[in-house]
């Protein structure tokens, strides 16, 4: 999606934060398109003069962890070449004209695809994909344990990397058609909200978001995250670091670099009820 969106708009420059996925180098590359890193602040949001962007350049503002709707919002009124990164927003709407593409594998038990809203078409025909043989590690999660499709995730994710643009394999998109995505917007609401009724006091990032915002995880900054992180996995409390390429492009200066070091990433969920909120939080003490 993002590749389109470079073809697309024929951007000669884009600006990127340094707090994402380095999957997203991916494109730029491949297209020899000229990128800089941009820092973003406490509040996730970017250290950046928006008056610095020219016609022929993009910014790619990311929705970080699903909580960054409003401050995505209120920017698509300042400039117009806007690139929304709603990877982990998979329930917020595109603003109008606003180019923005979503992951819902980050929150669907599919091993590809991702959607695209955009204003603009490229004359060019994609092959379909096909996903049959990208499924492993969503099968054994089901019938063994996640632990058994951790190899073959490892396996599947880096099968994606350097492939062509292709339109939405069949079998991905007759999933997506199925899901009852009301109950998974309010399963994963409610695991949020009993999160940050416990955690909002000693978290260092300041969540404040609308009743129709759905996050993608809870988003727990502190000090001492690695020792808790740890704690966390010896109860089977997985947590992933987004991201560890960020300590490879910036250094401990850099906000982006601190942010990665510091925030976990809390599971909450469709597939999680209280009992799990409740064991994250005794977790955590």
């Amino acid at each position: 999606s993002f590749e389109y969106v470079l073809r697309a708009r024929k951007y000669t420059h884009v600006y990127i934060p340094y707090f994402t996925c380095d999957v997203l180098l991916e494109p730029l590359q491949k297209l020899n398109i000229e990128y800089t890193f941009y820092d973003v602040d406490n509040k996730l949001e970017p250290i950046f003069d928006y008056n610095l962007l020219r016609k022929n350049e993009g910014f790619l503002l990311t929705n970080y962890f699903g909580i960054k709707s409003d401050y995505i919002r209120s920017t698509a009124l300042l400039i117009k070449n806007l690139i929304v990164d709603n990877s982990q927003a998979l329930f917020d709407a595109p603003i109008d004209g606003v180019d923005t593409f979503y992951s819902p594998r980050k929150f669907i038990g599919v091993a590809d695809g991702g959607y695209l809203s955009t204003t603009l078409h490229l004359d060019l025909v994609f092959d379909d994909d096909h996903s049959w043989d990208r499924m492993t590690h969503l099968l054994k999660r089901a019938d063994l344990n996640a632990e058994a499709g951790y190899s073959d995730f490892k396996e599947n994710d880096a099968a994606l990397e350097r492939q062509p643009i292709r339109k939405m394999s069949a079998l991905t998109s007759k999933i997506l058609k199925s899901v009852d995505y009301n109950s998974i917007r309010e399963i994963r609401r409610r695991n949020f909200d009993y999160l940050h009724r416990h955690l909002k006091s000693s978290n260092k990032i300041a969540i404040d978001i609308d009743f129709d915002t759905i996050p993608m995880i809870y988003p727990y900054r502190i000090s001492n995250a690695i020792q808790v992180k740890k704690r966390l996995f010896e109860n089977k409390i997985f947590c992933a670091t987004y991201w560890p390429n960020v300590f490879e492009w910036c250094n401990e200066k850099d906000n982006a670099y601190q942010l990665a070091n510091e925030i976990i990433p809390l599971p909450l969920d469709q597939r999680y009820t209280r009992n799990e909120m409740i064991a994250v939080l005794n977790a955590l003490t």
